[in-house]
C-alpha cells in the first residue's frame, strides 16, 4: 500500500506546478483523496480533497481559484494543479487516503 508524490520544485511567484500522486497496493478508485501541506513551523493544512468518483471537490480558502485537484482512476493517479503560486504556498505537499496511506511528500518552494 503506497502513495508516491512527485512534481515539486522551486518556482518563482506567479508560476505553476503540477503535483502527481501515484497509488499502488489498494483499490484507488474506491477512496476519496486529500492533498495536505505543511510549512515550516506550521501545522498541517488540508489544501484540497476529491471524492472517489471525482464528482465533488473542496478547497481551502487560501487556494480557491488557483489550485485544481483531479484524478485518473484508470491510472491510479491524482493531481494537484497549482497556478499563480505565492511565497506562502511554500510547504511540503502530501497526498493522503484516510486510514489507508499517506505519501512521503514533495517540497514546493515559491521564491524569486
Amino acid at each position: 500500500v503506497q502513495l508516491v508524490e512527485s512534481g515539486g520544485g522551486l518556482v518563482q511567484p506567479g508560476g505553476s506546478l503540477r503535483l502527481s500522486c501515484v497509488a499502488s497496493g489498494f483499490t484507488f478508485s474506491a477512496y476519496a483523496l486529500n492533498w495536505y501541506r505543511q510549512a515550516p513551523g506550521k501545522g498541517r493544512e488540508l489544501v484540497a480533497a476529491i471524492t472517489s468518483s471525482a464528482d465533488n471537490t473542496i478547497y481551502a480558502d487560501s487556494v480557491k481559484g488557483r489550485f485544481t485537484i483531479s484524478r485518473d482512476n484508470a491510472e491510479s493517479t491524482a493531481y494537484l494543479e497549482m497556478n499563480s503560486l505565492k511565497s506562502e504556498d511554500t510547504a511540503v505537499y502530501y497526498c493522503d487516503v484516510a486510514r489507508v496511506a499517506r505519501g512521503q511528500g514533495t517540497q514546493v518552494t515559491v521564491s524569486s
